[in-house]
């Protein structure tokens, strides 16, 4: 594995580097524990796997809503204008708080491999997994095997990896093989337990320079999967010091797309915003637990 894609430089005491290469860290050394061959889940994983569901159902309820209820729904309020990257600048936003000990883990490739990742497949794997096809967690597995199908859009790479090996790979392969990378993502510096509220931006936003990004969001499902993107046209990303009605302070990572012109009419963000493709940039924070790699070579 090639650990060497996390070596950068002295990055200073920034949480938004460390939180999520510790996290990757913590990943792999799991990995190692299961064993490197591959093998079918043991009855213990199994069970070990629902109990990784359980908690994972608000973020299910969440996930699905998304896609059918309207731009009220708070977790939609990730979005925002270019313009409103300044300081002082107040806004809603929905930061969902997910605990990265209790999600569920990456499988060795070899392990995740042996496994069917397809909606033709999907009754087997509830069988598999043992869920009934009525449940919240068969139906997070549904939308998550769609949205992983779907075609992507004009200019879009995209890859759902089920193991670390294959992320990592899908990050080389759009960042260039011999680019060094490491992950950003947003890190909470308080114990907030407030999913919704008002922010203000407490210092100038930095942005971190990255002329080729791959943004990783984390999918729900019974082992670790991820919905891992690249964009052909002008992307920007910022780290972005943000402070809650409730005290809460954050160090978000946020991501603007420039050019929106080729997004569905439908996209969650032009409820919110009150705009229509093309005419705009969009902006969005991620929440803790996505992932944005960018080469080393930046600033971050």
């Amino acid at each position: 594995m090639e650990l060497s894609s996390f070596k950068g430089r002295n990055m200073g005491s920034s949480l938004a580097f460390w939180c999520p290469l510790l996290h990757l860290l913590l990943l792999v050394l799991v990995m190692c524990a299961q064993g490197i061959a591959g093998r079918k889940l043991t009855e213990e994983q199994l069970e070990t796997t629902h109990k990784l569901m359980k908690p994972m159902d608000q973020r299910i309820q969440a996930h699905h809503s998304s896609s059918h209820m309207d731009h009220m729904d708070p977790s939609h309020m990730i979005f925002f204008t270019i313009k409103d990257l300044k300081v002082g600048k107040t806004m809603p936003i929905y930061f969902p708080k997910r605990d990265p000990s209790k999600s569920p883990r990456f499988l060795p490739r070899s392990q995740a491999d042996s496994i069917p990742f397809s909606s033709k497949k999907l009754p087997h794997l509830l069988e598999f997994f043992s869920f009934s096809k009525d449940s919240h967690q068969a139906k997070a597995m549904e939308d998550t095997i769609t949205q992983c199908e779907i075609e992507p859009i004009k200019g879009e790479t995209k890859f759902c990896p089920t193991s670390l090996e294959s992320m990592l790979d899908f990050t080389h392969s759009m960042l260039g093989p011999n680019t060094r990378f490491t992950a950003v993502a947003t890190a909470h510096l308080t114990n907030s337990t407030t999913l919704f509220q008002n922010y203000t931006i407490l210092k100038e936003p930095t942005e971190i320079f990255a002329p080729k990004m791959v943004a990783c969001h984390n999918m729900p499902y019974p082992y670790a999967v991820f919905y891992c993107h690249s964009q052909q046209s002008v992307n920007k990303v910022y780290k972005v010091e943000l402070g809650g009605e409730d005290g809460d302070r954050v160090d978000a990572v946020a991501v603007c797309h420039l050019d929106t012109s080729d997004w569905s009419p439908n996209h969650a963000s032009f409820s919110v915003l009150r705009i229509k493709p093309g005419t705009s940039p969009v902006c969005h924070f991620f929440p803790a637990d996505n992932l944005v790699w960018v080469p080393t070579s930046t600033s971050v």
